[in-house]
């Protein structure tokens, strides 16, 4: 009950100083700047070197990519049936396939699950965020054409992106060197991911003018938050998967849409209004959502 509450006090509190205009404009730039550049590649030194690789885990790595297929091909039907705009089918595409692994997707898992379990996630997080700089960033730019696409600028995009340097250098440092005795430092910067990147969101989340867009934003989250997960909860039914790391991956596939993939849309011009209410509706809907799929993997037969 403790992490829930903590959840809906930090949106809460992220919204009220939004409203009051206590804080800057900007100011959730300087907290996302934390959570990226020291708070996430310290999760990753918490847990990724010891983690046991097997098989299994490569499920949680292939999941985000299934998610992303799924997407481009659900919106590009939607797009072409209801006759949308390059740079609306490019933003629905950003919006509605890649999840928030992180932000939104570790305190829930802590909330539901375990703390431990976040060890299985940040394989999910790595990815998607893998996905969004590189096929994501081709996608915004052949959408809006406001920039000339190139590999440098994807490969640049990705290898200074500094999560997945973490990612990297918490399993290769390890194998050399004795980190033990940062393990309390590890814990200690992890442990801010959870309540400053809800009080972020909570900065962040806007609804002015949703009903003119509810076509739109129906399909995306209708795609984020139920056919991703469920397409999710096939594979693994089908290939005879279970246990907790095909639980947490369907989970983390249940989340609400990347933030970062609002921004990407908001930069490029990609219908940015219906965009940015697609991230912020669907991370009201998604704490009813995913109190359901949890329900679903841990209180019937499936698993």
């Amino acid at each position: 009950m403790a992490n829930f509450i903590l959840i809906g006090l930090c949106i809460l509190a992220g919204i009220l100083f939004r409203k009051s205009k206590t804080l800057p404009r900007d100011a959730h730039k300087g907290i996302n700047a934390w959570i990226i550049y020291i708070a996430l590649p310290a999760v990753s030194f918490k847990y990724l070197p010891h983690i046991t690789w097997t098989k299994a885990l490569l499920f949680p790595a292939l999941a985000p990519i299934c998610v992303w297929l799924f997407g481009w091909l659900f919106i590009t039907v939607y797009s072409k049936l209801s006759k949308n705009s390059r740079a609306t089918s490019g933003g629905l595409k950003l919006v509605s396939s890649l999840s928030n692994t992180s932000f939104i997707g570790f305190p829930l898992i802590i909330a539901y699950f375990s703390e431990k379990e976040l060890a299985i996630a940040i394989i999910c997080d790595q990815i998607t965020f893998t996905l969004l700089s590189t096929i994501g960033i081709i996608v915004a730019i052949r959408s809006s054409q406001q920039q000339e696409l190139s590999a440098k600028l994807v490969f640049k995009k990705v290898l200074t992106f500094p999560p997945l340097i973490g990612c990297v250098l918490a399993l290769i440092l390890p194998r050399y060197l004795d980190l033990s005795s940062f393990d309390v430092l590890f814990d200690k910067l992890a442990g801010t991911v959870g309540p400053l990147a809800l009080f972020s969101i909570g900065l962040q989340l806007k609804f002015g003018g949703w009903f003119s867009e509810i076509k739109h934003i129906s399909f995306a989250l209708f795609y984020k938050l139920i056919l991703a997960p469920l397409s999710v909860l096939a594979i693994a039914l089908l290939f005879g998967l279970n246990g907790m790391i095909a639980k947490i991956t369907i989970f983390e596939m249940a989340m609400p849409t990347l933030l970062t993939a609002g921004l990407v849309a908001d930069q490029y011009n990609l219908n940015p209004k219906v965009s940015n209410l697609v991230v912020g509706i669907g991370i009201l809907l998604s704490f009813l959502t995913t109190g359901l799929w949890w329900f679903i993997l841990t209180h019937t037969n499936l698993f």
